[in-house]
């Protein structure tokens, strides 16, 4: 990334075959988006203005613009005359969030199911294939990026990306907290075993199996909240 002004744009790498243009404020918000999200800046982390701003060459105007957002989001907490920090993970909003995601991404399944193709199917077998690695080797960043991958492939066959858009907006604190399920034991194997019942599903034109075993994989989260809030209460508010 190089230096700007406030005013300067950045050129993101190509996607799906074309150049995205974002203002500084947007690339400075995609970048924290990405680091909070991925616990990489955990809950509770101090944000400083003047760090960021020199992180990324810039005037701090940018930088605020990008912690607006992220605090309109949910993800920092703005103190005024104080600071901002990340904000913890609010355990009561993941059960709504999965309720919308079980609604959408229920819908986008079944029409998966419909009209998954040979190729279709071929695509959701890389993916896996490649979870199946990260397992193997405990990355969990790597496999939660292939995790969105395959739901979002899902999007792709049913017609409905921007269904997947809404979601990612949606369920970005049921995100935060599977990031601290997945080093758990067993649970990418057992995430790639779902993965592999709704491809099977899909595969054969089963809709009810299809919405099914989606609506199964999607309700893991919840039983792990408590548990997750016990071992990190630090994390959760």
């Amino acid at each position: 990334m190089r230096q700007a002004s406030g005013t300067e744009v950045f050129i993101v790498p190509p996607v799906i075959g074309r150049l995205r243009r974002v203002t500084t404020a947007g690339a400075i918000y995609d970048r924290l988006h990405a680091d909070i999200v991925s616990l990489r800046m955990p809950p509770g982390m101090s944000l400083q203005e003047k760090r960021i701003a020199n992180d990324f060459g810039v005037s701090r105007t940018p930088v605020r613009e990008a912690l607006l957002r992220l605090s309109e989001g949910g993800l920092v907490d703005i103190y005024p005359q104080s600071g901002t920090v990340v904000s913890r993970v609010p355990v009561s909003a993941i059960p709504e969030a999965v309720v919308v995601r079980k609604a959408l991404e229920g819908t986008t399944v079944e029409t998966a199911a419909l009209t998954a193709t040979a190729a279709d199917i071929a695509c959701l077998d890389a993916i896996i294939g490649r979870q199946r690695s990260h397992a193997a080797t405990g990355n969990s960043s790597s496999f939660h990026e292939e995790d969105e991958t395959f739901h979002e492939a899902i999007a792709q066959i049913a017609g409905y990306p921007g269904i997947w858009a809404i979601l990612k907006t949606v369920k970005v604190q049921i995100d935060r907290a599977r990031r601290l399920t997945l080093p758990v034991l067993g649970r990418m194997d057992t995430v790639v075993h779902e993965h592999m019942i709704i491809r099977d599903a899909l595969a054969a034109h089963d809709v009810t199996a299809a919405r099914e075993a989606m609506i199964h994989h999607l309700s893991a989260v919840i039983p792990d909240v408590d548990a997750l809030r016990a071992r990190y209460p630090d994390y959760f508010c």
